[in-house]
């Protein structure tokens, strides 16, 4: 019997890893951050988190913030949460 046949997109979603720190990253940017918001936010530079989203929208295969959130939520890589109707920093 044939094995069924997995196209390459489907088969490197599954392949993606997130480490923790890319995923407090963009968990952040989710949130409506600034990368500068989420550096300091995490303590390190904005040249690190930015050096963090340029491996995401690597390992997702995807070109910008709103991308890579999408991507990540649909390969439940991390929560979606939605926020609509809060400001930042409210619940």
């Amino acid at each position: 019997m044939p094995m069924p046949s997995t196209s390459r997109s489907e088969a490197s979603h599954r392949a993606v890893r997130l480490t923790h720190r890319e995923i407090e990253v963009l968990s952040l940017i989710a949130q409506g951050h600034s990368s500068k918001e989420a550096a300091e936010s995490l303590y390190v530079s904005k040249r690190t988190v930015d050096f963090h989203l340029a491996n995401l929208y690597d390992k997702l295969q995807v070109n910008n913030r709103v991308q890579a959130f999408r991507a990540a939520t649909r390969l439940g890589l991390i929560p979606f949460e939605p926020s609509f109707g809060y400001a930042r920093g409210e619940s």
